[in-house]
């Protein structure tokens, strides 16, 4: 049996966004406006069959694969939304599976860091951060979900809501994690964008 542990279509990836899976991506490379669908799935095998049958189905370019032995994710996305939903719906039958089947977000850890000081920025700066820096006095917004890759819509709404910087997006493994910085007011933004986001997907618990 494949659980489907996440499920998500994103109608425009935002410009930061874009750029930073560009960094990331083992594949073709999704620029700003483009639709995405991540799809995470458990056990990792199963992502291949998946993949698969969305690329014979639509003509979506195919972003990441990542195959680990307890989860398997992949992205595909295209300017057209359309070929998008087609391949998700391509996914959803080869499953013999409903969106309604897909794992339920939950929020791990969420904290908003005030005016960061110049040694803990330069710290998190050196994390393996593939965005952009975290400069001090800034202030800093954290969150973790589960499943991991509903993480990656957590920071696509932030982005449309508030003017911040994307420092880091983890979108793979047991948890996802999203750093965000911005003036105290931004990030407040930001924050309620980001978690308003992941509250509002349905799912099974």
């Amino acid at each position: 049996m494949i659980k489907l542990r996440t499920y998500i279509f994103i109608d425009s990836l935002q410009p930061q966004l874009a750029e930073y899976l560009g960094t990331t991506s083992q594949g073709f490379l999704p620029i700003p406006g483009d639709a995405s669908l991540w799809i995470e799935t458990a056990p990792g095998m199963a992502i291949h069959r998946l993949t698969d049958a969305a690329l014979k189905a639509t003509k979506v370019r195919l972003g990441q694969q990542v195959v680990e032995r307890s989860f398997g994710t992949l992205e595909v996305h295209h300017e057209d939304q359309g070929e998008v939903r087609q391949a998700g719906e391509a996914v959803l039958r080869v499953i013999e599976q409903t969106i309604d089947n897909r794992q339920k977000c939950k929020i791990a850890w969420y904290e908003t860091i005030r005016a960061i000081e110049p040694d803990h920025a330069v710290v998190i700066n050196r994390q393996g951060r593939r965005g952009s820096m975290l400069l001090p006095s800034l202030s800093m917004f954290i969150l973790e979900t589960e499943p991991a890759g509903y993480i990656v819509f957590a920071a696509n709404e932030a982005e449309k809501a508030a003017n911040v910087t994307l420092v880091d997006v983890r979108a793979f493994g047991a948890f996802g994690r999203l750093t965000l910085a911005g003036t105290e007011s931004e990030i407040d933004e930001a924050a309620k964008a980001a978690m308003a986001a992941v509250n509002s997907l349905t799912g099974k618990e």
